[in-house]
């Protein structure tokens, strides 16, 4: 049986597993190797700081904590995607 999420059904207490922080690359890698929290996908943000996308909604909780204030809460601008080919 699939996840609700994956049907598109609202589950309560759902935390987003994707986040920005003020901090550079390399030091949220260290912080979420320092708190056992596995890296989905990562990136520089043009602005300044780093977009980082935990493995699981615990591993995302948790580091919400450990960064505190260097979330980002406000919109950012990220790199554009591209395909080749």
């Amino acid at each position: 049986m699939q996840d609700d999420w994956r049907r598109g059904v609202p589950t309560p207490n759902t935390t987003s597993r994707a986040m920005n922080v003020t901090i550079a690359q390399a030091d949220v890698v260290e912080l979420c190797r320092k708190h056992d929290a596995s890296i989905s996908a990562i990136e520089t943000l043009h602005s300044g700081g780093t977009h980082v996308v935990l493995r699981n909604g615990e591993g995302a909780e948790k580091m919400r904590k450990a960064f505190g204030k260097k979330v980002i809460t406000g919109a950012v601008v990220r790199t554009p995607w591209v395909r080749n080919g």
